[in-house]
Formats: C-alpha cells, structure tokens, sequence
C-alpha cells in the first residue's frame, strides 16, 4: 500500500511537472496514450490539451505526427531496447513544414508495473535555416575564392610571360638582368599562390612548401643542377597561410639573391635554407658557401637582398654545423 501511495504522489508529481514545462513534452503511456501534455506543447503545435489526453501523438492534429518511424522508435524505447536522444522528423502541418529533434526516455519512479515514457520535442526549424543558409553562404564563398585563385594564377604567368619576352627583346644587359629578376620574383609569387590554394585546412607545412618554392626558383635560375645545388632542411612546423607567405617572400628573395652573387663564373656550390621552431621561438636560415659579401656592406651593390640584411644576425642554423657566413 505504501509503495502504491508514493508511486502515486510520483505520478502526480511529474504530471504537474510537465504540465508547467516551458518546453514541449508529452508524457506517455506503455500504448502510447498521452496522460500529460505541457502547455507549451500545445501552444507550439496547436492541439487541445483536453483533447490530446487519452490519444497518441500520432493521433495529434490532422494525422501529420502518423510517423511509422516515429511508432517503431517508441515501441523500441517501451521494450528498454534503446532510447531515442536525437530523432530529426519534418512534420507537414499546417502552414510551413518544421523540423523537429524528438527525444524519448523511460522513467523510473517506482511502479514497474507500469512504465512511462517522456516525449520532448524541440522545433529546430529555425536553426535548420540558419544553417543552410551559412552551408550556402560558405560554398559560395569557396566558389568565388576558387575562381579568384584562378584569376591571380592566370594573371601571374601572363605577367611572367611578357617580363621573359621582354627581357629576351631588350639590347641593355642590365636592363635584361632586372626583368629576368622580376619575373623570377613573379614565378615565386605563383608558386606561393599554387602552394596555397591547395591548402584546405588554412595551415601550411613548411618543409613541402620551401621545397616547392626552392624547386620553382632553381628550374628558372640554375643553369647546371650538377654545379649549384638548393636543398631544404626544415621540421614539420605548420603555420596559417599569411605567415607562410611572409616567410616564402623572405626566402625567395634570399635565394635569389645567394644564386646572382655567391656562384659567379662556373664556381659550383650549395644553398641551403632551414627552418626549425623550438616552441614559440623559430629560426630560418639560408646559407650558401659562395664567394661571401663584401667586407662593407656599402660596397655591394643594392638591391632588395642587400637591404634586406640590415638588422639580421648572422649566426649558425639550428641543427647545421658551423660554415662560411649567411648570405642575405
């Protein structure tokens, strides 16, 4: 008798409970009947809470909660088999269809005898929109970014096309020597560019990214591959891409520089650019073992690789012996 008395008060008790629930719910029994309906289930689907007591939700409205998958998901919490946490249903009623989030779960309150059922129902219509809505707004931007990579890659290599006809057609060899450094510089950008745009996941890794930039410098530049050699020693260090740009106009430019001025003649040699981070604090080199700068810096002739060296220091890379002073 008293376990039948406190299994009552319990009922009683989450029967007020749901009926004050600001949230949708409707409490059901073990064939689905609804004994309780939350006023806020009612107001949000628009069925009477006098009428809806003693039917099934898939009674409810003019027949639009009739859902076999809906009886068959209930049936299968009632047997203790699952519990539905996140069942997406659109239900056509009247006026717009929404979409709903049910959730299902067994209460234990006592009585064995006689299981009940919690139904809650979350309208995600809205969430739903706006999330189609930034899917569409995010697929047109990738689209309209795609097209852009597009544009900046054909506009580079006509650039670079007309600054090699150029300097093929002009009689100055100086002039010659600056076009050819321009588009040297264009080929690098394109590079960049191409190297980027193939990133999707907005970070770049290094080492494949100087390799690729190195490889595009030497096949435009290094006459001999057997005489002059450009490797790259880096860590596996991932940076967002506007670093990485940085870093690649850095490096283009001081290997540019070590391949006009280290090698002169037929002299063969090596360069070498290494990066290598320790936590927060990184490094990047680039090294040749050519003919070196002069002793006054204001004796070399300027330029953006000479400019470029005021207010670096020169020192050893991480992780490479101790050779003949940074070429920059």
């Amino acid at each position: 008798m008293t376990r039948s008395i406190h299994a009552d008060v319990a009922l009683n008790l989450a029967l007020a409970v749901i009926a004050a629930s600001d949230a949708p719910a409707l409490l059901l029994d073990q064939d689905f009947t609804i004994i309780a309906a939350s006023t806020s289930s009612c107001r949000a689907f628009a069925f009477d809470r006098r009428q809806a007591v003693g039917r099934t939700p898939m009674e409810l409205g003019d027949g639009e909660w009739d859902v076999p998958q809906l009886r068959t998901l209930l049936g299968v919490t009632f047997r203790g088999d699952a519990e539905i946490e996140c069942y997406e249903m659109d239900l056509d009623g009247p006026g717009a269809p929404r979409r709903l989030v049910l959730r299902a779960k067994m209460l234990d309150y006592g009585d064995l005898a006689r299981p009940r059922l919690l139904l809650t129902i979350s309208d995600v219509t809205e969430a739903r929109i706006s999330e189609k809505l930034k899917d569409d707004l995010l697929r047109e931007k990738a689209i309209l970014l795609q097209e852009l990579q597009h544009r900046v890659a054909n506009s580079l290599q006509i650039i670079a096309s007309v600054l090699m006809q150029s300097a093929r057609r002009v009689q100055s060899e100086e002039t010659r020597s600056h076009l050819r450094d321009a588009h040297n510089r264009v080929m690098s950008i394109a590079t960049v560019q191409q190297h980027l745009a193939a990133s999707r996941l907005g970070e770049v890794e290094l080492r494949a990214y100087f390799t690729q930039l190195c490889q595009s410098l030497g096949a435009s530049m290094i006459r001999d591959p057997d005489l002059v050699s450009l490797k790259v020693s880096a860590d596996d260090s991932m940076v967002n891409a506007d670093i990485s740009v940085s870093l690649g106009l850095i490096v283009t430019e001081l290997v540019i520089n070590a391949l006009k001025h280290a090698f002169p003649g037929e002299r063969g040699g090596a360069i070498l650019v290494d990066y290598h981070a320790l936590g927060e604090a990184w490094k990047l080199t680039v090294r040749d073992d050519g003919v070196g700068t002069p002793r006054k810096l204001a004796a070399a002739k300027p330029g953006l690789g000479t400019s470029m060296s005021n207010g670096v220091q020169k020192g050893p890379p991480i992780g490479v012996e101790e050779g003949p002073p940074f070429r920059i």
